[in-house]
C-alpha cells in the first residue's frame, strides 16, 4: 500500500483546471479521475482477495456466471453478452480456465458453430472459495449503507444514459 498523500491530488487537479480557465470541464475531469482512482483501489482489494485462488477478476466473473446458471453451462455467445467485454477477452479468459481444468468447452447441441462453456467440479469449488473471500471485501468497502445505495443509483443512471442497459419493457395487462 502506498503512503497517504498530504493533499488530495484530484482536488489539486481540479484547482489547476479552474486556474487554467477550464471551468466547464473541471467537474467532469474530477468525476472521471475520481471514478478511475476508486476503480484502482477496489481492484487492488479484489486482486489481493483472489490471489490465493490464482484468479483474476475476469476469470472469477466467468466462473461465477456459470455457477449461477441452473446447469452450470451456457453458450459462449451468452457469456460474452452478459459479461459485457470484448469477445477476444472472453476467449482468452476461457482458454486459461480450460487449461487450468476449471471449465470445459463442449459442442453446442443444436448449433455446430457454437460452443457451450461448462463449469467443472474443480471450477465450482474454486469459485465458491473465491466468492467467500471476495464477500469479505464486498461486506466492508468503507461506505455506509446509504452512501453505497446512493453511489450505485448514481452510477446506474450514468450507465443507463450511456446506453449500457434499458429498463425492461412493461408487462402487458392480462386480457
Amino acid at each position: 500500500m502506498t503512503r497517504r498523500l498530504p493533499v488530495d491530488p484530484i482536488a489539486e487537479a481540479k484547482r489547476q483546471w479552474l486556474a487554467h480557465g477550464w471551468d466547464d470541464a473541471a467537474d467532469g475531469m474530477t468525476v472521471v479521475t475520481s471514478v478511475i482512482r476508486a476503480h484502482q483501489l477496489l481492484m487492488a482489494s479484489i486482486d489481493r482477495a483472489l490471489k490465493p485462488f490464482d484468479l483474476s477478476f475476469s476469470r472469477f466473473e466467468m466462473l461465477r456466471l456459470l455457477a449461477f446458471t441452473r446447469e452450470e453451462r451456457m453458450p459462449m455467445a451468452s457469456a460474452i453478452a452478459r459479461l459485457q467485454v470484448h469477445p477476444t477477452s472472453v476467449t482468452n479468459t476461457v482458454d486459461r480456465l480450460v487449461r487450468d481444468g476449471l471449465l470445459a468447452r463442449e459442442p453446442h447441441p443444436t448449433d455446430g458453430r457454437a460452443a457451450l462453456l461448462v463449469l467443472s467440479d474443480a471450477g465450482r469449488r474454486r469459485v465458491d472459495e473465491a466468492t467467500a473471500a471476495l464477500n469479505v471485501v464486498f461486506a466492508d468497502l468503507g461506505l455506509d449503507d446509504d452512501d453505497a445505495t446512493a453511489l450505485v443509483r448514481i452510477i446506474a443512471r450514468f450507465r443507463k444514459g450511456a446506453g449500457d442497459f434499458a429498463d425492461p419493457a412493461p408487462v402487458p395487462e392480462p386480457l
